[in-house]
């Protein structure tokens, strides 16, 4: 069991990345609790994120989201996952700086895979393979400068994944 007064690891990353299913095996490795910032907003709410984007627009979302993740960082002691945008907030940046960050990495073939692009995601509901490359080529260079540790999960085992995360988050200082 790992005990701290910060999150072990918050884990950033485009739709798709695995960023809920690997945040909650390293959560379970790592003997600690998984937060999903984007699961305590849709609570908290009381609907999904894609009828508040719809109902309030998405600068109401992203103003309930830089909230979530200011407390999830201040509060949280295990494993924190973030909505893919949050990272593009400058005051979530600011958060983020102190910081364990991994950049959950992947391409757009596994994360069509993953999230099926559907239109269950607000910002990928208009042509969501140009839509997802497009917010990807965005946002790439935000993560990558966040990121404490990259790693790729592209056709990856979950374990393995979980496995490569905890042995940097061992070795680190």
């Amino acid at each position: 069991m790992v005990t701290t007064d910060r999150p072990v690891a918050v884990l950033i990353g485009p739709p798709g990345a695995g960023k809920t299913t690997i945040g909650q095996a390293l959560a379970e490795a790592l003997g600690v609790d998984f937060h999903d910032t984007d699961t305590a907003i849709e609570t908290e709410q009381g609907c999904s994120i894609s009828d508040i984007f719809v109902l309030d627009g998405e600068p109401a979302f992203r103003a309930l989201e830089r909230a979530e993740v200011a407390r999830a960082v201040a509060a949280e002691s295990g494993v924190v996952a973030l909505g893919g945008g949050a990272p593009m907030d400058p005051a979530t940046r600011e958060v983020l700086a102190a910081h364990t960050v991994v950049f959950l990495d992947v391409g757009i073939a596994d994360a069509a895979k993953r999230v099926g692009f559907d239109g269950s995601r607000p910002l990928l509901a208009i042509n969501p393979r140009a839509g997802w490359t497009r917010m990807m080529n965005e946002r790439r260079p935000t993560y990558e400068g966040l990121a404490t540790v990259r790693v790729d999960t592209a056709g990856r085992d979950v374990a393995d994944v979980v496995a490569d995360i905890v042995e940097h988050l061992r070795s680190a200082p």
